[in-house]
């Protein structure tokens, strides 16, 4: 065990020495977290605000305005144009000034007063549908409640049949930067440690050093244990530093464990790690790596792992490989950790998951590592 312990830390003292020649490498490590945090977290953004909103009023009323007033009570709607013919209201959305419009006809003030029906009209740019469903259900809120004081209006206090009272768990506020920092935490530490490892024993077939390091004593589990250790450490400051950004500047709150949660982002480091070494002792060459890498690992991590769209929506064979993928149980067991605070009796399963995945690519790597040059 001291031998081992000795070989791997002569292992992984070399590519330390590897890593700091290379600035680009510490920069790539250290620099791109930083840049994709606040990208995500201010840019990709689900709160959608200030749609643009067309009035077209042809009542002119106190109660068409009252309507209006409504919609651009929040944030939600900003009126950027008024019309008094529906037909421009197209000619709008196809040039992008609006992308909505509320429609009120005339009479809509006078048969209010009467207690009667009456009818607004709300036209979506379907051609955005996420910015069309929300403010699809902005607008039902709006009606809603605009139906409710109508009532009350002409029949005086009344008590509802049915009246359904919303309360939100562990994001009250709906905030997306909540939702997308956890999952970017799994894209980092997907691309940064699979393409990190995955040039390092490639660079060593490549520039011929791997004969000099077979000739030496070490062992195929020393070799692979040392040149993980580096990057292994390098993953370790990037989640604390991406959960620093995330608790500083978006609010993401850490309701669970704090060493459950390095534990569990300790897990799926070595599983990613083993995975560019992997793609680098099978490959032997940089260029070829680097792309097996780059497939494997963002697109796959981004779609397929739960960060952005939900698992349980997909076809059922994008179901089964995101399954098959170690980045959609990190996703689920992080949220879980910091979001709802569980514990492991929770996620155990998530971790079993894990520990199989980095078992597997451990016992493919020392398989394959072999102690000569082909």
């Amino acid at each position: 065990m001291r031998r081992l312990f000795w070989r791997t830390a002569a292992i992984a003292h070399k590519e330390v020495v590897h890593i700091g020649r290379d600035p680009q490498m510490v920069l790539f490590a250290l620099g791109m977290p930083v840049v994709l945090i606040f990208l995500f977290g201010y840019a990709v953004s689900f709160d959608i605000e200030r749609i643009p909103l067309v009035v077209v009023d042809q009542d002119r009323s106190a109660e068409s305005r009252a309507l209006v007033s409504k919609f651009t009570a929040s944030d939600t709607f900003r009126v950027v144009a008024r019309r008094q013919d529906p037909k421009e209201v197209e000619t709008l959305f196809r040039s992008f000034t609006a992308k909505a419009a509320v429609v009120i006809p005339a009479g809509f003030g006078r048969r209010l007063r009467r207690g009667e029906n009456a009818q607004a009209q709300l036209l979506l740019d379907g051609a955005d549908n996420t910015t069309a469903s929300i403010a699809l259900g902005y607008a039902t809120a709006v009606s809603m409640a605009a139906s409710r004081e109508q009532m009350e209006r002409v029949v005086g206090d009344i008590e509802m049949p049915l009246e359904v009272r919303v309360r939100t768990f562990f994001n009250p506020r709906l905030k997306s930067s909540v939702f997308i920092v956890p999952g970017l935490m799994v894209v980092i530490l997907v691309m940064v440690a699979v393409m990190a490892t995955a040039l390092t024993v490639a660079r060593e077939y490549e520039q011929g050093s791997m004969e000099q390091l077979f000739a030496t004593p070490v062992g195929r589990l020393d070799v692979i244990l040392g040149k993980l250790a580096p990057y292994f450490v390098i993953g370790l400051v990037q989640v604390l530093l991406v959960l620093a950004l995330g608790v500083t500047f978006f609010d993401v709150p850490v309701q669970g464990s704090v060493l459950l949660l390095f534990g569990l982002s300790s897990l799926f480091l070595l599983a990613m790690l083993m995975q560019g070494l992997v793609i680098s002792v099978v490959t032997r060459n940089q260029m070829v790596a680097s792309q097996v890498a780059a497939i494997s690992t963002f697109l796959p991590a981004l779609l397929l792992s739960g960060f952005i769209f939900p698992v349980e929506s997909m076809p059922l064979l994008l179901r089964g490989l995101a399954h098959a993928m170690p980045a959609q149980y990190f996703v689920r067991s992080l949220r879980a950790v910091l979001l709802r605070g569980n514990g492991l009796e929770v996620i155990w399963p998530d971790l079993l998951a894990l520990t199989g995945f980095f078992l597997l690519l451990l016992l493919i790597a020392v398989k394959r590592f072999k102690r000569q040059v082909a």
